[in-house]
């Protein structure tokens, strides 16, 4: 039987603004958690963000909480200001006809204006803890007619150092209260808060199949590190992107990757944790409004950001923990829309995305790095239009160029003449030089690249565990590893030549038949080593 919003023991009034926003049926957390919060009971929800939580609990509290009393009876914390203000505007939305009030706090806007808001009376007060705690400890804030504690991703305010502040805060609240708790994950600090300040929980598990949710596509590209730059370029050009968000691993890559793409011409700007609030605020503005095409971010700078039309993730770094990967996908395919998740993925990495597709239950798809033709084909519109924007019959400056221009037509056709500005304008010699990896002559089979190993039968190697442990390694099919000689303390091995750079990146320093190697390319047969 199918559980629709109607079925849920609240007013009318909630019913219509549920409506309003265009909910049509209960996501599966919504279902398991609204009648258990409803029921007066703490509550432990184990959710990534993208699984639909924040109307799981704002729903029931808006149901609880009373208009006709101006003391705050509800209190949610959240690890950053951005959730703050985005789980404000959801709950606010849910209340348009209860006439219940919502009012976001955090640092970075004046307190002052915090305070006059609740002196003047709100029900639900939604905010990070530090500033909470500051009101608290003004006496600007009192939570001794607290109906309801919300902890939202909970992991994350433990992993930004609120663990004093939260237990402060939970000191403070009324203890008569109704306590709700939802994290990604369930380390044994938040079991350890929920053992301390909650009451019998009930726990509601949304399983990972529901958190990377159908809509979602999931691919990654092979791509050799020296070449990462350019290989996001072509994918990013490949694609047809509304917003994309790109994640980095450090703040120093946000930086580098942003000055890089807005080289290029890319509408793109980067948030990291060094960028002041207002720095910050302004780089998400632009986001939202479609300012800009492409947000860089960090794991910890993206924490709360919740943009609708999102269309792209894509994973410059690959993250460390298949925990990261989920939260990071998320943030695309939101409110039932379709999105991508795209992952760069360098030799080194491949055990990396083993461990994710172990964790989240599922393979993800390679695909081939676009060509620059089929980029340049697929780019053609765009180029035109910015080429047409630039001719102006009346400019100037083009008596500048007559003479270099007449020459040019004089010695070659006009058609070789664009031809060749197209390429030094957005794909160069250099690009195309980028990817080829020469070798030079290894002595291999036509088409393929002779490699030297030096290891061979004193550590039992055999062609079938080689080219087992290459494939695992390196993420290629096991049968298009070519011939392989072993002796007893070298081993020789040919290898497709589009996949050599790969394989020579991913096993320069690895492990076969679990001794460590070195691997270079082969001199050719007949020439000493």
């Amino acid at each position: 039987m199918t559980i629709t919003f109607e079925d849920f023991a609240i007013s009318a009034n909630l019913k219509k603004a549920i409506k309003d926003i265009g909910f049509e049926a209960p996501s599966p957390i919504q279902e398991k958690v609204i009648p258990v919060i409803l029921d007066s009971n703490d509550l432990i929800g184990q959710a990534q963000t993208g699984t639909g939580k924040t109307a799981a609990f704002g729903i029931p509290t808006i149901e609880k909480v009373s208009s006709k009393s101006k003391s705050v009876q509800a209190l949610i914390l959240t690890p950053t200001r951005e959730l703050a203000i985005q789980v404000a505007a959801e709950l606010q939305r849910l209340s348009k006809f209860n006439k219940v009030q919502t009012l976001p706090v955090y640092g970075g806007q004046s307190i002052g204006h915090q305070i006059k808001a609740l002196k003047r009376g709100v029900q639900i007060v939604v905010g990070t803890p530090g500033r909470i705690l500051d009101h608290i400890e003004r006496k600007t804030l009192k939570l001794d007619q607290l109906k309801m504690l919300v902890l939202d991703e909970a992991d994350e305010m433990l992993d930004m150092g609120f663990v004093e502040d939260i237990e402060k805060i939970l000191q403070k609240a009324n203890p008569e209260r109704q306590t709700l708790l939802f994290s990604a994950t369930m380390p044994p600090a938040i079991r350890k808060l929920s053992n301390k300040y909650m009451t019998e929980p009930k726990q509601v598990t949304i399983a990972k199949g529901d958190v990377s949710a159908p809509s979602i596509e999931q691919v990654y590209y092979k791509v050799l590190d020296k070449n990462k730059q350019d290989s996001l370029c072509r994918v990013i050009d490949s694609e047809d992107i509304n917003l994309g968000i790109i994640f980095c691993r450090t703040k120093k890559g946000v930086a580098e990757l942003t000055e890089a793409l807005q080289a290029r011409g890319y509408q793109a700007d980067g948030l990291h944790g060094d960028l002041t609030q207002s720095q910050r605020d302004q780089v998400m503005r632009k986001f939202r409004k479609s300012a800009i095409e492409f947000l860089i971010a960090t794991d910890v700078a993206a924490r709360g950001i919740d943009v609708n039309d999102v269309s792209h993730v894509i994973n410059y770094d690959i993250p460390q923990d298949p925990e990261s990967y989920v939260h990071r996908i998320g943030r695309t395919g939101r409110a039932g829309r379709e999105g991508i998740a795209m992952t760069l993925v360098t030799p080194r990495e491949m055990k990396h995305l083993r461990s994710i597709e172990s964790e989240i239950k599922k393979k993800v798809p390679s695909r081939n790095l676009p060509s620059i033709e089929e980029v340049v084909e697929k780019q053609q519109k765009v180029w035109k239009t910015q080429i047409e924007k630039n001719i102006d019959v009346n400019d100037k400056l083009d008596s500048v160029y007559d003479e270099l221009v007449t020459d040019l037509l004089n010695e070659y056709s006009a058609e070789k003449i664009v031809s060749s500005l197209l390429r030094i304008a957005f794909y160069s010699h250099e690009d195309e030089k980028k990817e080829k990896h020469d070798f030079g002559e290894t002595g291999a089979q036509s088409g393929m690249t002779r490699f030297f190993i030096n290891v061979g039968k004193n550590v039992n190697l055999t062609p079938k565990r080689l080219s087992e442990d290459v494939a695992k390694i390196i993420g290629i099919n096991p049968k298009s590893v070519g011939r392989i000689d072993i002796f007893d303390s070298f081993t020789f091995m040919e290898v497709p030549e589009e996949v050599a750079p790969f394989v020579y990146e991913g096993l320069k320093h690895a492990r076969v038949a679990g001794a460590k190697i070195n691997l270079e390319p082969a001199k050719p047969r007949g020439k000493r080593r």
